[in-house]
């Protein structure tokens, strides 16, 4: 059996889960029961918030400096996929690292559309509320991106990456993979 390393910590583990379970959540409840709805918007602003200081002070595999790239580099590796020969990343791939902002940005702006509904200035303002939904829809569809990009990761490297996203472990790096 391979030797496994830890790469993604206990809090980036429960901030991750706990956003799935948020967000499925708020996109069953919207429109239907106000309150929960708003209070899971207030929990993923709350979780996004975390995320934002665990990327700049967090473990090595959590820290933005290690899975945020620019649009070339993420370019070049969605050619490499689309040619079958990206490299294996220990941590997010560069891929996986422009999903990880684009989902929390998409997510800041549902909160933030959904916060501003309950404000004096914003209340029943209709531009509010259809950005808001469809800016939730967007979230969908990253989401089901995402989705795509774990099955074919996990796929082409032979490891079970939601697996990963539980215990925290991935097979160590070898060959030509990147720690």
């Amino acid at each position: 059996m391979p030797e496994s390393v830890r790469v993604w910590d206990p809090l980036v583990r429960i901030f991750h889960w706990a956003l799935v379970g948020c967000f499925t959540f708020s996109w069953i409840t919207g429109g239907e029961w106000d309150d929960p709805h708003e209070i899971s918007g207030y929990i993923i602003a709350g979780l996004l918030t975390f995320r934002v200081i665990w990327g700049l002070i967090g473990s090595h595999y959590a820290r933005f400096q290690h899975f945020v790239h620019g649009p070339k580099t993420v370019l070049n590796y969605l050619g490499d996929i689309a040619a079958k020969r990206e490299r294996r990343h220990l941590g997010h791939n560069p891929a996986g690292g422009a999903m990880v902002i684009l989902l929390m940005i998409a997510l800041a702006a549902t909160a933030l559309t959904g916060w501003l509904q309950t404000t004096d200035t914003f209340w029943g303002g209709e531009w509010v509320e259809e950005t808001h939904g469809f800016l939730a829809d967007a979230v969908m569809v990253l989401v089901v991106a995402h989705l795509a990009g774990v099955f074919v990761a996990s796929r082409r490297h032979g490891e079970n990456l939601p697996r990963a996203m539980i215990t925290g472990k991935k097979r160590a790096a070898t060959g030509d993979d990147l720690a």
